[in-house]
């Protein structure tokens, strides 16, 4: 049988290539630190586990590893439970253990379940790829002896996917609702970037959803699977664009910017309509308390471009971006010293934005000339 390499073949390649330097991306020392990140990669790794198999599958090179047949499986019961807890770590901070450990219940047991499938011999899993991907043609002669489909349970493997994807999504959107109403922005021109994640992390999976009924009646058997890996890889594309998007890479300010501002058409009045602005959102939304908070979120909430606020901030108030969040954020946090007197160093640390204790002991003497445990023991005497 001839291989198959189409558009279609490319382009789930080109996304699941994507998927796995995204999610080494979050990975990373510097990004793994907050836990959406780890969740996010972890999500996309799922989605390129479903996407290297129905690749193998679809091109026809699965015949020189056939003990990967339906190794994804578990893989697409996943992405609920991942997607929820993503959605959850970004409205609230970090989920704790127990709760993702629930979470990922169900997906382990049906791994057990699959275990006899998983240990069949190669001709009954050339058979089952034969039968789902290429109906009508011969199969190999295998006798097993054991049912590899022992448990029925995974004889139902798309309807799981479908009720888990359901439950899910309807518990992510619960979740992103009230943060909207909490937050009283509008769902389609939300200002905060966080919300525009959750947004359409939970709008892509839900197109998905709803792809997958219409597919799998259209199409006997898996035939259609290809279909799905091509929106699962234009979720791919999507979520690299928006990290370049909002990438503060693309952003450096040159060496000679002072100089450039000199040259800037930003007028004193509308450099104080910036500060007053700034001052007005770290006031009223606190958005510091986001450890991931950058300037072109800030300029993308304020409706100014990342350069006007980057000027208004150096020369208006003689400080750059981070020592503006961390003055903040102090701040903050030496109100929170004082009014609670049990709660520990690194949970204030956390609440007020920062990821790591020693980054938050930093900047605190930085601004304070104390160190957080300092100041609590002379405020609290």
């Amino acid at each position: 049988m001839a291989y198959r390499m189409d558009v279609f073949a490319v382009f789930m390649l080109l996304g699941l290539v994507q998927a796995v330097f995204l999610s080494l991306f979050f990975f990373s020392t510097q990004n793994r630190i907050r836990q959406p990140n780890v969740l996010l990669g972890a999500l996309l790794l799922a989605i390129a586990g479903c996407l290297l198999e129905i690749f193998l599958m679809y091109t026809g090179y699965i015949v020189h590893v056939l003990h990967l047949v339906d190794f994804s499986e578990p893989l697409a019961l996943l992405i609920g439970p991942l997607l929820y807890l993503l959605t959850r770590s970004l409205a609230g901070g970090p989920v704790n253990k127990k709760n993702i450990v629930l979470h990922m219940v169900f997906p382990v047991v049906y791994t057990l379940l699959l275990i006899p499938f998983l240990a069949a011999d190669t001709d009954f899993k050339y058979n089952s790829w034969i039968e789902a991907y290429h109906p009508g043609m011969p199969y190999r002669e295998t006798m097993p002896d054991y049912d590899p489909r022992f448990f029925a349970l995974t004889e139902w493997h798309t309807e799981l996917v479908l009720i888990s994807l359901g439950i899910y999504l309807a518990l992510s959107a619960h979740v992103i609702v009230r943060s909207f109403r909490m937050k009283n922005e509008n769902f389609w021109k939300p200002e905060s970037l966080t919300l525009k994640t959750m947004r359409n992390g939970v709008l892509h999976i839900a197109v998905f959803t709803f792809l997958i009924v219409p597919v799998k009646l259209m199409n006997k058997n898996d035939t259609g699977d290809h279909y799905f890996a091509a929106f699962g890889s234009l979720m791919i594309y999507a979520t690299s664009f928006s990290v370049m998007r909002n990438s503060g890479f693309f952003r450096q300010p040159a060496l000679n910017e002072p100089v450039k501002y000199k040259t800037s058409t930003l007028s004193d009045a509308d450099q104080q309509k910036i500060i007053t602005k700034i001052e007005h959102l770290m006031t009223e939304r606190k958005p510091y308390l986001n450890p991931s908070f950058s300037l072109p979120e800030l300029a993308d909430q304020l409706h100014e471009s990342v350069h006007n606020v980057s000027q208004a901030i150096n020369d208006g108030l003689g400080k750059n971006f981070f020592e503006l969040i961390a003055g903040y954020r102090v701040n903050e946090a030496k109100r929170l010293l004082k009014e609670n007197l049990y709660i520990k160093i690194e949970e204030i640390a956390e609440q007020v934005g920062y990821s790591s204790k020693s980054s938050f002991n930093t900047a605190f003497k930085r601004n304070t000339g104390l160190t957080p445990s300092e100041y609590r023991a002379i405020h609290t005497k």
